[in-house]
């Protein structure tokens, strides 16, 4: 089998889940590792709304994780990533919709954009004001709803599902956006997503992806090279940063 390129750093959360999902289904993959304001035209050809993560292999080119994922598991059914019965998979689907949306909106958008993006990509400072009144406001609800549906042991449709690891991923995103967000009081979620932060498939690309955040060329690529991922021979990053249309 030839390997799929995956254009799409793992810092971001969407890549991730797209990245465990191939290492758990057995897909092998490369890696073109920008951010998605890195991205030059040719990027865009690919990725119309200049996002990541972008999948590409002898059949497709997609560009959102959602539907990746259900490629995947479509093309590569075993191991399953969605529950079988039509009930159990739509509520699967539910619920990396809320990863995707809901918490890609407060997690993403509002912590770690306030955080690290407009101080690391646009050199603006860092909106604390911004982050404790999402942490105030926006954050409780998104983690009540998660405590609602957050299983007492194993994982949130029985078996491993994308859906764990969809959601599982943003809280790494929080961790490095060093917010101080106490999580405490919804111990049920945290040790879920503890659960799910501990598989292998998913704990060696977040490792690989917070040692990434600080560290610089071929740093960076070696990298790569010590967690097993192989890197494209060529990128899509242009010369300098620009938004997407749909960019916050």
């Amino acid at each position: 089998m030839q390997p799929a390129t995956i254009i799409g750093g793992p810092v971001s959360p969407y890549v991730r889940k797209i990245m465990a999902a191939c290492i758990l289904k057995g897909v092998p993959y490369r890696i073109d590792p920008i951010i998605p304001f890195q991205g030059n035209d040719d990027f865009t050809a690919v990725s119309p709304l200049r996002r990541i993560p972008v999948f590409i292999d002898d059949l497709v080119t997609l560009a959102d994780s959602t539907v990746i994922g259900e490629y995947l598991e479509d093309r590569h059914p075993v191991p399953p990533l969605f529950p079988r019965t039509p009930a159990a998979r739509s509520r699967a689907r539910w619920l990396e919709e809320f990863a995707d949306t809901r918490m890609g909106d407060v997690f993403i958008w509002r912590l770690f954009n306030a955080a690290v993006i407009r101080p690391n990509v646009w050199k603006q400072p860092r909106d604390d004001t911004a982050i404790a009144e999402t942490l105030r406001t926006e954050l409780p609800p998104v983690m009540d709803y998660l405590e609602s549906v957050a299983p007492a042991e194993g994982f949130v449709c029985g078996d491993l599902a994308l859906a764990d690891i969809a959601i599982a991923a943003h809280f790494a995103n929080l961790r490095w956006a060093a917010t101080g967000a106490d999580l405490s009081p919804w111990p049920q979620t945290t040790a879920w997503i503890a659960r799910v932060e501990r598989i292998p498939a998913l704990a060696n690309i977040t490792t690989l992806a917070e040692r990434t955040l600080t560290a610089r060329g071929a740093a960076r690529r070696a990298l790569y090279a010590e967690h097993g991922i192989a890197l494209t021979e060529t990128t899509l990053a242009g010369p300098g940063f620009r938004k997407g249309p749909m960019s916050v």
